[in-house]
């Protein structure tokens, strides 16, 4: 009799997450293949072609974690795509006064477009990842649901919001059930993973040493013009050093003797200003979102929904709008500090991902 398991292309990192995410599907009986995505070459980050790329160590801690469970693993080089996807979007968005978010990016147009694509290519049932965020099946309405992950603290269902049904469909996220973080690690170590206790990574990983200004003019070739600290009344405080460096919502780093704490509330982009404020106008009433991904059905009247606008904020109680354009706009109950352009507005009910789109202005 011909052996019908199912295939499972599992997205492994290195990280103690993906690589249980593998073990956990061998348990259920999956045939899994590991695949590594190499995304830079060094010299796309500025680190010198002697030295080892940052994630050559990743690489090989995934391959271990392949060869101890028995299955095949792949390393597929999406260095181009990341570049115009990711790495020139990034530094687009920062240009025009933005914030971006590349690992939305990564995940949006790497993970689940470029691999998923491959994986199905390759015959594969499902497209595993190590995210914490849960996936159900509503039979009402016969759509899948994105849901928080059981552990609050590792959800990460902000950065999914742009799941197509179809995406959704095919996909498994094995940690999303977990409650502790420990209970993965116990796992890895029961494995004989020599990643159980790998830390977490943090930083963008293209970005060496967290410095974006430095990434973006090895990026570009370009110089950021020096220009005026503004209050909102248009007095000048100060100079700034190229709009590249700041962020709304930021205070420290600025370079000012003030005699009390100020903030970026605005970077303005045609005078080359960035705008400081002592609190009360970093505070803003709404928002207008574009590129909308609806995981539940669009509304076609005004929805209650509660809004996160960065990946650790707190939600919002919100009303949502879809205005003839597509784009949605988010009056908040209360106005909310520093919703910045660039970024992405999610929205939620409960713990389910309604849809979500990237933030292109605040009201």
């Amino acid at each position: 009799m011909a052996d019908e398991r199912k295939t499972a292309l599992v997205a492994m990192s290195g990280g103690v997450d993906s690589s249980v995410a593998a073990a956990l599907m061998k348990e259920k009986g999956y045939d899994a293949i590991g695949v590594t995505m190499k995304l830079y070459d060094n010299g796309d980050i500025g680190v010198p072609r002697e030295h080892s790329c940052c994630s050559l160590s990743d690489v090989e801690d995934a391959r271990s974690v392949a060869h101890r469970l028995g299955m095949k693993y792949y390393v597929f080089n999406f260095a181009d795509e990341f570049a115009e996807k990711v790495m020139d979007k990034f530094v687009s968005v920062y240009e025009n006064g933005g914030t971006p978010n590349p690992c939305i990016d990564c995940n949006r147009y790497l993970k689940f477009d470029k691999l998923y694509r491959r994986a199905k290519l390759l015959g594969c049932d499902t497209l595993v990842t190590g995210h914490y965020a849960r996936i159900a099946y509503d039979e009402n309405s016969g759509r899948y649901r994105l849901q928080k992950a059981v552990n609050a603290k590792k959800d990460q269902s902000y950065v999914l919001y742009f799941l197509t049904q179809e995406q959704l469909a095919a996909t498994q996220f094995p940690l999303g059930e977990f409650a502790d973080k420990e209970e993965v690690r116990a796992i890895a170590e029961r494995y004989g993973f020599y990643n159980a206790e790998k830390p977490d990574s943090q930083d963008i990983c293209f970005v060496q040493n967290g410095d974006y200004a430095d990434f973006i003019r090895m990026r570009t070739g370009k110089d950021y013009p020096a220009g005026d600290f503004v209050d909102p009344d248009g007095n000048v405080l100060g100079h700034h050093k190229g709009l590249i460096h700041y962020t709304v919502g930021q205070r420290k780093g600025l370079g000012l003797a003030l005699p009390a704490p100020m903030y970026v509330c605005e970077k303005d982009t045609a005078r080359n200003r960035v705008v400081l404020t002592t609190g009360k106008e970093l505070y803003r009433s709404g928002l207008i979102v574009t590129d909308f991904n609806w995981i539940e059905e669009k509304p076609e009247k005004p929805i209650a929904v509660s809004v996160r606008t960065r990946y650790h904020a707190k939600e919002a109680a919100a009303e949502a709008t879809v205005l003839p354009d597509g784009s949605v706009r988010i009056h908040f109950e209360e106005p909310q500090r520093a919703p910045t352009v660039g970024q992405a507005a999610v929205l939620y009910d409960g713990e389910n991902v309604i849809g979500g789109g990237t933030i292109v202005s605040v009201l």
